[in-house]
């Protein structure tokens, strides 16, 4: 009787979990609407952003080009909870966290060495479908830099 209730009680929670990342909006490949975005001149550009889950955490995947037009690819694992996780494959940014706002929205910050460089806002409309994220900072040349990208989801 013992097995089958610690049986139970695992499956429950491995349920609750996928049901959990099953209904996070931001989850999915997201792929840049560049008729509807708005970016400063000589900025990066995200092409496409993949948004997984990975065990507890989320996973975000970006492939874009730089201010020169050579691609660049990046990673972030972490989770939605306002604390810094490292970056990799990006040489302006070595830290970014990401804070739930509510079901649709959430905050971003992105630092290098401690500081912060970029912040912004991401939201997934009612229908799921249109991913817009608002940011604005500096680059690595110190220079003020906005962005407001539209994502469709694919």
């Amino acid at each position: 009787m013992k097995t089958r209730t610690i049986i139970l009680t695992v499956v429950t929670c491995f349920a609750g979990l996928t049901l959990c990342f099953a209904q996070n909006p931001n989850l999915g490949t997201w792929q840049l609407n560049e008729a509807k975005s708005k970016f400063s001149p000589g900025g990066a550009k995200n092409n496409r952003v993949v948004v997984e889950s990975a065990g507890d955490n989320v996973k975000v995947t970006i492939d874009g080009v730089d201010a020169q037009g050579k691609p660049f690819h990046n990673e972030w694992t972490g989770k939605f909870d306002g604390k810094d996780y490292p970056l990799t494959g990006d040489p302006t940014w070595d830290s970014r966290s990401y804070k739930a706002i509510d079901d649709h929205t959430t905050q971003l910050t992105s630092k290098k060495d401690g500081k912060v460089t970029m912040t912004g806002h991401l939201v997934v409309s009612a229908d799921g479908k249109i991913r817009t994220v608002s940011t604005s900072g500096t680059d690595a040349m110190g220079k003020k830099i906005h962005s407001t990208a539209v994502y469709d989801k694919q």
